[in-house]
């Protein structure tokens, strides 16, 4: 897909090196002021970068804590922190990681990028928009400051489960609550302002069918967040009456129920699990046919098996309650669900490996992170649909099998579908290109430490070691040293990654506005994007993903020079 108008560009053709380059003669385009990243601005870039730049901010404490865990983890005496920190730390980290990480990194593509695959101007609603964002950072600075109240942070874990909950640490759990709201109310805000734009402010030429696949992944992604997030928020408020106003919804000691918790917090849980993950699905599927040379293999196939999953994700959510009391024929019902839910999964694996097969694939940073992103996800697919199944889920409950697992579908999914992404449009943000040693350096790292780290806790649980805790059998002290040296190296990992960021932006090479020959909207306008993102209405070319390739996967001389001819004629 190719949208410009050319009508004042000029195409030059290299036919040795078969390279298109266009050349703009309008006149420099306007951009933001760094101190435009310091207010309240409604343009949707400065957005999408504010919530990228929180979100890595958060990133990087979350991904402290979690090596305090894992150096209290690597003897089998709790001699690092104490039992209580450790809980503290493990509640904050995974809060830290799931709601002010990885949900603010996918608000981020889809608040830069959205509107310019499109063809928009803006998103829908620009002030709501600022709204959603600025309601995150208080939310996470209101967690960080929880350390500091009497009784210190919460430590009943992310999932907060009463009675744990109601009786330890009750100003930290509250304010636990308080951040968690601020920040689901961020998400909502933002999945109103996703769905009204891609279906309204589209330009006239694109239907659904045309449409980038992470539009596509937005849409499901919004529409779980609509459906399921609300339900999380009643459960939260309803738990702050418990603890502050002596409620009994939740406590069994005044008659409440807490496995009512357990079904609402996962009505929200489960999904937010595709919450997390379906964005990056969608990044990786804009990713690879670039970098391969070649269509996406399956488009519509990919587009409805997001709508899919979106689907199923709503109704898997007690699979996380097979030892909760769940009737037998619930749990069957729940199993066969949940197994359903690997097929549209399945689908979208399948068209991503077909599409690099075959292909010119040029192995850059991103490239690599999007095959790694194939390979770790899978992993933790697989570790899944075990999980699904009753008598093997209630064999390894609350070991670390399930933390393997989790860790392998959300780190290694979601981190490396969001690096993919951010090495792939880190041109079209900065108008620089990437440094390409350092990025292979930090992909290098970042795949061996995160299989060091996660891939034993799967032995670790078969064996039966409990997740959540600070003080273990001695058996089990080897393969949590090797998991903490896997841990120590995704902290190192993070080196090359930030040195790289400071120096391509001083010193990058300068990008133009299309150094991937790619064909979604976004890059036919300059790189860093001018404020009103095109100079007019772009046009749409061709289909998705059409990159003119011949039976082999390459470009040929023909097949772009066709492709030029028609772009000439539709700019007419």
């Amino acid at each position: 897909m190719l949208c410009t108008s050319f009508a004042k560009s000029i195409v030059i053709i290299d036919k040795p090196s078969m390279t298109i380059t266009v050349e703009s003669t309008h006149m420099e385009h306007q951009q933001r002021k760094w101190t435009d990243y310091f207010t309240f601005c409604t343009d949707h870039k400065v957005i999408g970068i504010q919530y990228l730049v929180t979100s890595f901010a958060f990133y990087f404490i979350g991904g402290a804590f979690a090596e305090v865990l894992r150096t209290e983890l690597a003897t089998a005496d709790p001699d690092f922190v104490t039992p209580a920190m450790y809980n503290q730390f493990m509640t904050l980290h995974g809060t830290i990681m799931i709601f002010l990480w990885i949900v603010p990194a996918g608000a981020a593509f889809a608040n830069y990028l959205i509107p310019l695959m499109i063809g928009a101007d803006d998103m829908a609603f620009p002030t709501l928009n600022a709204v959603a964002f600025w309601l995150t950072p208080p939310g996470g600075i209101l967690l960080l400051l929880s350390f500091f109240v009497d009784g210190g942070a919460a430590q009943a874990g992310w999932t907060s489960y009463p009675p744990l909950s109601l009786i330890s640490g009750v100003w930290g759990q509250e304010i636990w609550i308080l951040s968690v709201l601020l920040v689901g109310t961020s998400s909502i805000l933002g999945a109103i302002n996703f769905v009204t734009t891609i279906f309204k402010m589209r330009i006239k030429d694109m239907d659904l069918h045309s449409m980038p696949l992470f539009c596509w992944s937005m849409l499901a992604t919004s529409a779980l967040i609509l459906l399921s997030t609300p339900v999380l928020a009643a459960a939260l408020v309803l738990l702050s009456f418990d603890l502050i106003a002596g409620t009994s919804f939740f406590n069994p000691t005044g008659g409440g129920d807490p496995v009512v918790y357990q079904h609402m917090f996962w009505f929200y849980s489960h999904p937010a699990v595709y919450i997390m993950i379906l964005p990056f699905f969608g990044l990786i599927s804009d990713v690879l046919p670039v970098h391969a040379r070649k269509p996406i293999f399956g488009y519509r196939a990919i587009a409805y098996s997001s709508l899919a999953i979106s689907f199923l994700g709503l109704i898997v959510w007690a699979h996380h309650m097979f030892t909760s009391g769940t009737p037998g024929w619930l749990r069957i019902f729940f199993m066969a669900a949940t197994m359903l839910i690997a097929v549209p999964t399945g689908i979208k694996i399948f068209s991503w490996c077909a599409t690099i097969w075959g292909g010119k694939i040029n192995l850059n940073t991103a490239m690599c992170f999007g095959i790694g992103f194939i390979a770790t996800f899978l992993m933790g697919g697989l570790t899944g649909v075990m999980l699904s199944s009753v008598p093997f889920d209630i064999h390894v409950h609350d070991t670390y099998f399930v933390v393997g697992h989790f860790h392998y579908v959300l780190f290694g999914g979601a981190a490396m579908g969001l690096f993919a992404g951010f090495y792939h449009w880190f041109p079209k943000m900065t108008g620089r290109m990437i440094n390409e040693p350092l990025g292979k350096a930090h992909f290098i790292l970042l795949f061996i430490g995160l299989n060091i780290t996660f891939l034993p806790m799967h032995e670790l649980g078969l064996l039966g070691m409990n997740r959540r805790i600070a003080l273990y059998d001695i058996e089990f002290q080897p393969l949590n040293q090797l998991c903490t040296l896997g841990a120590y190296l995704l902290a190192v990992s993070t080196v090359p990654f930030v040195i790289n960021v400071f120096l391509s932006l001083v010193k990058g090479e300068k990008a133009g506005r299309n150094p991937w020959r790619a064909f979604t909207l976004e890059w036919q306008t300059s790189s860093p994007p001018a404020i009103e993102n095109f100079d007019e209405e772009p046009v749409l070319w061709a289909g998705p993903y059409d990159y003119g390739t011949d039976s082999e996967g390459v470009n040929s001389e023909e097949n772009i020079e066709d492709m030029l001819a028609e772009v000439g004629a539709n700019s007419k």
